[in-house]
């Protein structure tokens, strides 16, 4: 979804027509991604995972459980900050240039990812090694970013 609002932030530098032109397009395809994907998959995620804890409750006394829920709810908190954006973008207001966006699109990357990390070695590993991983995973991302604005610069 993000990566459709980089791409609809930089028509804006277009000349017109094709601003106007790509500008509608980006918004059709972002209402449909949103609307006929995103949060439909967001509320039966949710729904599977209140589920899972109904059959399971036990999970909820595990430390990783409370870890994982904080970044579900940092996930559903992005969700809506996505929505927001949408918004304001069929509204003609940009305010996230297309770095920010870029930056904002690898956060949903790496809660993921401490998601995962949290269900798949849950206490196997010293929580202290668990956070350097996601900061670590964090700042390789960033850093990504970081050299594919360089070169796209560049060019």
């Amino acid at each position: 979804m993000v990566r459709l609002f980089i791409y609809h932030t930089e028509a804006q530098a277009k000349p017109e027509p094709d601003c106007t032109i790509l500008s509608k397009q980006f918004e059709i395809m972002e209402k449909k991604l949103w609307w006929i994907i995103a949060t439909p998959s967001m509320y039966l995620v949710l729904a599977a995972g209140i589920i899972m804890l109904f059959l399971v409750p036990a999970w909820l006394q595990q430390p990783w459980m409370h870890i994982k829920l904080t970044f579900v709810g940092g996930l559903v908190a992005y969700h809506f900050i996505c929505q927001q954006k949408m918004k304001q973008m069929a509204n003609g207001v940009y305010k996230w240039s297309s770095t920010k966006l870029r930056v904002w699109n690898e956060l949903a990357t790496i809660f993921l990812f401490a998601i995962v990390f949290l269900v798949v070695l849950k206490s196997a590993l010293n929580w202290i090694f668990g956070v350097i991983g996601i900061i670590l995973f964090s700042l390789i991302i960033m850093s990504a970013v970081k050299v594919y604005k360089y070169y796209r610069e560049k060019k």
